[in-house]
């Protein structure tokens, strides 16, 4: 009996003890940020704190995931580039200035949201993350001074702006992992290109790497995704401060994300309840024939077969007859006055 008695208030310690990680939706100046506590937004959708990628337990992250969603599926990083390598005494903090900073064991500044917030003093100041996925950094006030949605890693939101034109600041993109277990700065960015009819285009570098339809009225249009469950959303929004591209969707929704994997695939999905497990809505390029330039100059891709060809309008021919990627000439040189003619080409065939 004596033994019994003793057993049991050390398991209500240990129980109590792993209470103990902070699982609020505030960070703090009181109270930093250490590996093993967990910022939760109100709803309980996402989750902000440290985290490692793969099976390395050397680096860790700041990021946020679905809180609910058994593989953790991280939506943002903040120091992506700047991994902390020494995590036993890391933390992430807000400053008095304010600031969001997140130091290593050494002291030693591995990120920081850098704000050039106007705020006399930071006294009060506090970040919290959103049931949006938003992790914002406000003064005492309540006024936001920085977001996370403004900086996004290679995830977009539903409610997240794609700011595409904003006096002198750069357009955002979202930039892809640079492999599976690595969510530093890839090789791949997605964004629309406001030179080119607000096409959406994924680069390779500097390079043009994919692109899709023209963002027109049609395609701004609602649309209902496979399983019927949840309607759409997409805008270009102009406003007297900018220009941006954002998309919402449908109460009682699962949770919806696009993003850009690492070898450059753009990438829709939803989460299904049922099977535990993301459902592709679309994924592009999905063939040869979505790749930019793939078939040349005056080439074009015909998708009407077991295998997408590269092949040739009427009246040109292949610079290269082995290889069509190579592009096409014309057979016959343009003469002045000679009637032009036009050749309509389908769908599945550009």
């Amino acid at each position: 009996m004596a033994r019994a008695c003793i057993i049991i208030p050390i398991l209500i310690l240990l129980f109590s003890s792993s209470l103990c990680q902070q699982s609020s939706d505030q960070l703090t100046q009181a109270k930093p940020l250490s590996p093993g506590d967990v910022l939760i937004s109100k709803d309980g959708a996402f989750a902000l704190g440290f985290f490692s990628a793969g099976n390395s337990n050397k680096s860790l992250y700041i990021g946020i995931w679905y809180n609910k969603v058994p593989e953790r599926t991280v939506v943002w990083v903040a120091n992506r580039d700047s991994p902390v390598i020494a995590p036993s005494s890391a933390k992430l903090a807000v400053t008095g200035k304010p600031e969001l900073v997140l130091s290593d064991s050494q002291g030693r500044t591995r990120w920081t949201t850098m704000t050039n917030s106007t705020t006399n003093g930071g006294t009060g100041a506090f970040a919290a993350l959103l049931s949006s996925g938003n992790f914002v950094l406000r003064t005492s006030t309540g006024e936001t001074i920085w977001q996370s949605f403004d900086h996004p890693s290679d995830t977009l939101l539903p409610t997240m702006r794609l700011l595409l034109n904003h006096k002198a600041q750069v357009p955002t993109h979202i930039i892809s992992w640079k492999g599976p277990d690595d969510p530093s700065t890839g090789n791949f960015s997605y964004g629309i290109d406001p030179n080119s009819n607000f096409q959406f285009f994924t680069w390779h570098g500097t390079l043009p790497y994919s692109r899709s339809n023209v963002l027109n009225d049609a395609s701004l249009s609602s649309g209902l995704y496979p399983n019927g469950s949840s309607i759409i959303y997409q805008a270009i929004v102009d406003t007297r401060s900018g220009l941006y591209y954002t998309y919402t969707a449908s109460e009682e929704s699962p949770y919806i994300r696009i993003w850009l994997d690492y070898t450059g695939k753009i990438r829709a999905q939803s989460w299904n309840r049922t099977t535990s497990s993301w459902m592709f809505i679309f994924e592009r390029p999905h063939s040869s024939c979505n790749l930019y330039a793939s078939c040349g100059p005056f080439g074009y891709c015909d998708s009407t077969g077991d295998v997408p060809t590269c092949r040739c309008p009427e009246g040109f021919e292949p610079i290269n007859a082995v290889n069509y990627s190579r592009g096409c000439r014309r057979k016959e040189i343009l003469r002045c006055g000679k009637e032009d003619s036009f050749v309509t080409l389908p769908e599945c065939q550009r």
